[in-house]
């Protein structure tokens, strides 16, 4: 018999001041990751820094430093080679041994807009079970405090940095929204928000409606969806470090 691959959700204050874990977590997903002793991660140290204050709530089955934490394999820089697949089946090792594996991200769900996607196809394809434990998704969290379309929406995640190229994206990505209905998400890293956003006023149509959605689940997190042309008269200065997520639909 194999463990399961454990999708554990982890708090979306990576690179912020940490909220209770409590706060934002179940109680009973808290204490089945106390339970867990084999990890796939991101990165081990934020892998450690989440069980730290799972501990401060819920006793470790082992301590920490027993913990077997792997960290999810990485192409080479600048190679554009795939990880090989049988990397992403070495980590399933212990799951195949009998052992229930945590899979975490660094902030949110795991395989979503994340890495570990290829670690859960892989559990697929060995017949290891896959279980996922609720906890926050920033993308849903955006989509639902938007007031857009929550009945039809696409994730398109990064667009390009080259400023042509981007506002060609934001164009065709507006039209697709005019077109079918559908609320358009996507995200930028926290030091680019501004620029992102300018992006967005600058090459949408005034009557598009732009939201967006910064630090949620944090003390100073908030939405605001406007009409581009209200956005242009409004202003915002967008924060460098907190993490946000823009939706635009467009009639």
């Amino acid at each position: 018999m194999s463990g399961s691959l454990i999708l554990m959700p982890n708090a979306l204050d990576l690179g912020t001041e940490v909220v209770p874990l409590e706060d934002v977590l179940p109680l009973g997903v808290i204490r089945r990751a106390a339970r867990l002793t084999h990890w796939a991660a991101e990165d081990a140290r934020s892998a450690r820094a989440f069980l730290k204050r799972v501990a401060a709530i819920e006793p470790l089955a082992v301590p920490l430093q027993a913990m077997a934490i792997a960290e999810l394999p990485r192409p080479r820089k600048g190679s554009g080679e795939a990880v090989p697949q049988q990397a992403w089946s070495d980590l399933l090792k212990p799951a195949l041994a009998g052992h229930d594996l945590g899979l975490i991200s660094e902030a949110g769900l795991p395989a979503v807009a994340d890495p570990g996607a290829a670690l859960v196809a892989a559990a697929h394809a060995q017949g290891v079970p896959v279980l996922p434990l609720a906890g926050a998704s920033s993308l849903l969290l955006a989509l639902a405090a938007s007031g857009l379309n929550g009945q039809s929406f696409s994730f398109v995640g990064y667009l390009p940095q080259d400023p042509p190229a981007r506002a060609a994206r934001l164009r065709e990505l507006e039209a697709l929204s005019r077109r079918t209905g559908q609320t358009q998400l996507l995200i930028e890293t926290p030091y680019r928000n501004a620029a992102v956003l300018a992006a967005v006023l600058d090459s949408l149509a005034p009557t598009t409606r732009v939201s967006v959605s910064c630090g949620l689940t944090l003390p100073e997190g908030w939405t605001r969806t406007d009409t581009v042309a209200r956005w242009r008269e409004k202003p915002v200065q967008m924060p460098d470090r907190l993490p946000a997520v823009i939706g635009l639909s467009a009639s």
